[in-house]
């Protein structure tokens, strides 16, 4: 079963190599890792994408959550969440044949980026099916260069309120927001 697991981490050096060692330690293969800043400087998301039964994921997302630059650990699994993979792809065409890949990228909704006598780039978004239907519509005409970021994901808006520390009034949240300054308070765990 493919679960996507969000864990917040320490932005420090050497959480990704240990998170990844976890991983590889028990045999598992990761289909996707992307880690990129959030919104306090301290922390950084890490999405992780693997294939696992329930059980041995679960003593995985329990491993995580203890390593020490692991602030918090979620498997989306039976979660409303959002997730998204970036793709840029370099399609070899003859001038005649870019007005049918254009089309093929104004219908999936993606952007041509660069334009050359022999090819064209085009940057698409989505969920992973909607790039790999891309892709297999782009083949017949020549994929040059493929490279995708990996899948982000986050809980639609009503699952992170459950991630959140309940505040009683809003003033005392938008004071406690301004007396923090740059160095945020980490999210409770």
């Amino acid at each position: 079963m493919r679960h996507v697991i969000s864990a917040l981490v320490m932005n420090e050096p050497g959480v990704l190599a240990n998170v990844a060692g976890m991983f590889a330690a028990r045999g598992f293969n990761i289909d996707s890792l992307v880690v990129g800043p959030t919104e306090n400087p301290d922390l950084s998301r890490m999405t992780i994408v693997v294939t696992a039964d329930d059980n041995t994921l679960e003593q995985v997302r329990k491993q995580l959550a203890k390593l020490v630059p692991v602030v918090k650990v979620r498997d989306f699994k039976e979660t409303a969440y959002i997730e998204r993979d970036l793709a840029l792809v370099t399609v070899g065409c003859t001038p005649e044949q870019r007005t049918q890949v254009t089309q093929i990228v104004d219908l999936f909704r993606g952007h041509v980026v660069d334009v050359a006598k022999g090819s064209v780039m085009v940057e698409i978004t989505g969920t992973v099916e909607k790039i790999e239907a891309f892709i297999e519509l782009l083949r017949p005409y020549g994929i040059e260069e493929l490279a995708r970021t990996g899948v982000i994901a986050m809980a639609r808006g009503t699952q992170n309120a459950k991630d959140r520390t309940p505040v009683e009034d809003k003033s005392k949240k938008r004071e406690r927001r301004l007396d923090a300054g740059p160095a945020q308070a980490l999210p409770p765990s």
